[in-house]
């Protein structure tokens, strides 16, 4: 065969034999190359290895081969062969690509030697080998390839690496380190000592202090560090650090080098930004809760604190005390000494109260010479008597004012809940009927409202029952009102609000009976019809091409009741054509005061319903950062109160303001309620709120007036003046 003859036209010995043997084992392709003739001859391997066989390749000369040779590799052949020849190299020895019979390139290690020269020091004959590296080439450019996209993700992400090797001491930069640093390898030569100098001094003794336990106890470390470039540039700087150990002890220390000077510069204005807003937000509660004179709680917050105070009954089984304190004899000391004289009364009678109460109690001043307190957690109602007599005695006892002693009482009027079981509105509407009848039997004296025979009581329960009839008569209906994009006049949805179509008394307002309701079950009863009666609404205008959102208020109880989500998946089940966030639920702040981790769980499966969530009346209650952070709420509505007076409120105008960068934050879209004139839309677009609604667009219509209303909304889309 062929390849037993590629050294001699000898006879085989046994030496030859062990060496083809060899050969073969190892893989090498051998090559004998006549350089005179040109002829070449190989061995199985040598064939094989580009996928042919030894028969294949019996004839093919130099000039033949040489075309198989890739074109880059052919011209770096021919000069290595030169530089053979010549005499410049004792060995020809090329990495080159050669074509596989399937059409491939083959990667070899192609080396050899001239083995017989002419008289004239010509190569006459030249032997070598084919070595297959076409694996380790593969290996090699992939190494290559995840050397550069490490090296270019490293560079975008700003992230760059170091090790230490503690054995040596040798540090150890990746490329996009010496760049953070504004250095090079040629320029800078990385040291510990030299590194930790260029960190901040509170930044330096953390940071030795941090390689000290990672060297001394193998503690690695995630650090966030102020630090300067070669340059002299600030960074902010991440650092880490991994320890590797052997038997116990450190030998090597591996981290990274990010540049977060972005990061912390956002962070920081972030930071500012949420100081601000949480000065604006507690300037705006405050506003909204307490009195301007006294500095005690309002009306709004003494609504809270009663709410809350009704909770914590139930839940403890205990009573609370309303008491409604009017001051006699106020008016004529206001008359006869002014008001400044009647303002600093009123603030140390606030302050007397105060005094008289217990820790825990509420003392609210809810306008003139009228304060209410709630005597809490009361374990049998005579115990408020004690707490009482002391705020007639606190109030009765003479007072200097401005060098004047003055003499006023008090008469209070006192309501138990739960002995009375009214709503918020009630106790206190209970507590100043009591205060009359304090009044009336001689002041400076306290007196319990008589539940059983309150005449208010009896007319309380006939409304609801009457309501109740309403409901069962379907003597309700759904008036809408739409809201608007105020960029482009696009309406993108309306409000869903509830009228009573009273028989004899004609079409009534929600606030001729929704507050009879809101503390009663029959409200969640209410409240149900209205979601059922919108998704129909809904469905209905979909199927005639109206594509438009409704909203429907939710009432606190309501939202708060076990069942409302299953049955908002039931109603939901009726419209196989419901689109997602056409239907979103609008709720007053104080639905999440009352169990805050309830709401949002109801909000968040709402949302998996397709239904978003709007927090109304927004600037009027609460207002707090903490639930525009943690609520999935989609929507911010600014009370109607601050957008009609903004043209010529300040401080309405301000507020606004201060709503619209709260929902930038939150990244909330506002809707102004309350737009009456062009003017208010133009003031509202120039503060960044864009969705409004009002009587200045459309005053709630009949679902069957709406598509004519669209239609000639999109023919004239003007705002109107309905302020007078």
């Amino acid at each position: 065969m062929i390849e037993k003859n590629y050294f001699s036209d000898s006879h085989q010995n046994d030496n030859r034999d062990r060496l083809d043997l060899i050969i073969n084992a190892i893989g090498i392709g051998v090559w004998d190359w006549q350089v005179k003739t040109g002829q070449l001859t190989f061995n199985d391997r040598g064939a094989e290895m580009l996928g042919y066989t030894l028969a294949e390749l019996a004839r093919v000369d130099f000039n033949t081969w040489s075309k198989n040779l890739h074109p880059i590799d052919l011209v770096k052949a021919e000069k290595a062969l030169k530089k053979h020849f010549s005499g410049h190299s004792d060995v020809y020895e090329i990495e080159l690509q050669l074509l596989h019979k399937l059409g491939h390139y083959v990667w070899v290690l192609a080396s050899g030697k001239v083995v017989e020269w002419d008289h004239n020091k010509r190569p006459q004959r030249m032997i070598g080998m084919h070595v297959d590296i076409t694996e380790r080439k593969r290996n090699e450019n992939t190494l290559l390839v995840t050397s550069q996209l490490l090296n270019q993700s490293q560079k975008v992400a700003r992230v760059g690496g170091w090790e230490l090797d503690l054995k040596s001491g040798n540090l150890f930069w990746t490329d996009e380190t010496y760049r953070l640093h504004d250095t090079s390898p040629e320029e800078f030569n990385p040291t510990v000592d030299a590194g930790i100098s260029y960190f901040l001094p509170e930044s330096q003794t953390i940071i030795s202090k941090a390689l000290d336990a990672a060297i001394n106890h193998c503690v690695g470390y995630d650090l966030e560090l102020e630090a300067l470039t070669t340059n002299g540039r600030k960074i902010d700087v991440r650092t880490t650090c991994i320890v590797t150990q052997e038997d116990g002890i450190a030998v090597r220390l591996t981290g990274i080098f990010q540049d977060i000077s972005e990061h912390k510069d956002i962070q920081r204005k972030l930071e500012l930004t949420n100081l601000n807003l949480a000065q604006v937000n507690e300037a705006l509660k405050h506003t909204a809760h307490y009195d301007s004179l006294t500095a005690l709680p309002n009306r709004i917050l003494l609504a809270d604190r009663m709410q809350q105070a009704i909770l914590k009954s139930r839940r403890n089984n205990k009573y609370f005390a309303i008491a409604f304190i009017d001051i006699d004899g106020f008016k004529k000391i206001n008359d006869n000494h002014g008001h400044a004289v009647g303002d600093e009364l009123l603030k140390k009678i606030g302050g007397e109260i105060k005094g008289a109460l217990r820790e825990g109690d509420t003392l609210s001043r809810i306008g003139g010479d009228e304060f209410v307190a709630i005597i809490d957690n009361l374990a049998d109602p005579s115990e408020s008597d004690r707490v009482l007599s002391r705020i007639l005695e606190s109030v009765s006892a003479p007072l200097v004012v401005e060098k004047k002693i003055l003499n006023v009482s008090a008469s209070i009027g006192v309501t138990l809940y739960p002995l009375d079981g009214g709503d918020p509105d009630h106790l206190l509407r209970h507590a100043d009927q009591a205060m009359y009848i304090a009044k009336q039997n001689g002041k400076n004296c306290f007196h319990i409202f008589d539940i059983e025979n309150d005449v208010a009581i009896k007319n309380y329960n006939e409304k609801l029952a009457r309501i109740a009839q309403a409901l069962s008569n379907h003597e309700f209906v759904l008036h809408y009102q739409p809201k608007v994009d105020l960029r482009n006049n696009n309406v993108i949805g309306v409000e869903a609000l509830i009228r009573w179509d009273h028989p004899k008394a004609g079409l009534l307002a929600p606030a001729m009976f929704l507050p009879e309701v809101e503390h009663n079950v029959l409200g969640t009863e209410i409240g149900k019809w209205v979601i059922q009666s919108a998704l129909k609404q809904l469905d209905y205008w979909q199927s005639l091409g109206i594509d438009i959102a409704i909203s429907v208020n939710i009432s606190p109880l309501h939202l708060h009741y076990s069942r409302f989500v299953a049955e908002l998946k039931e109603y939901l089940s009726h419209y196989p054509n419901f689109k997602p966030d056409s239907l979103d639920f609008e709720i007053v702040e104080s639905s999440a005061l009352d169990d805050f981790e309830l709401v949002s769980k109801v909000i968040k499966e709402c949302k998996q319903l397709g239904v978003s969530f709007s927090i109304d009346d927004f600037g009027a209650g609460y207002s707090s950062l903490i639930y525009l952070k943690r609520l999935p709420v989609k929507y911010l509505k600014i009370d109607q109160s601050f957008v009609r007076d903004m043209l010529s409120d300040m401080d309405d105008k301000a507020i606004i303001e201060g709503i619209i960068e709260l929902a930038k934050v939150f990244y909330l879209t506002v809707i102004a309620e309350g737009v009456e004139t062009p003017e208010h839309g133009k003031a509202l677009l120039s503060l960044g709120s864009y969705i409004a609604q009002g009587y200045g667009i459309a005053r709630p219509i009949p679902p069957e007036a709406l598509p004519l209303w669209l239609v000639n909304w999109k023919i004239n889309p003007q705002l109107v003046d309905r302020s007078q």
